[in-house]
């Protein structure tokens, strides 16, 4: 596999790594997502300790309004992070 191929199987097996524990296999409840950011993410958001911020988190996250994360907007989410970064790393060149 490419090393683009990879990161692709990389993000979806983390998603599946933390979906369907409280509910549906196919979506992350606010708990799923917390202990997804805190593990995976943890360089990034911290222990996600507080309460507001994850819920504003996961109310920008939830885009249908449906209560849950589906894979497509925690693919935005990493989408949105990686530019963060790449701009992060790439601003002082």
């Amino acid at each position: 596999m490419s090393q683009i191929q990879q990161g692709m199987a990389l993000l979806i097996a983390a998603f599946h790594k933390y979906s369907g524990k409280e509910g549906d296999k196919h979506t992350l409840s606010k708990g799923e997502l917390k202990d997804l950011l805190t593990a995976e993410l943890g360089d990034i958001f911290g222990k996600c300790d507080d309460k507001a911020a994850l819920d504003k988190i996961f109310k920008d996250l939830d885009a249908d309004k449906d209560g849950v994360v589906d894979f497509k907007e925690y693919i935005t989410l990493i989408a949105c992070i990686t530019m963060l970064c790449n701009d992060f790393f790439t601003k002082g060149k």
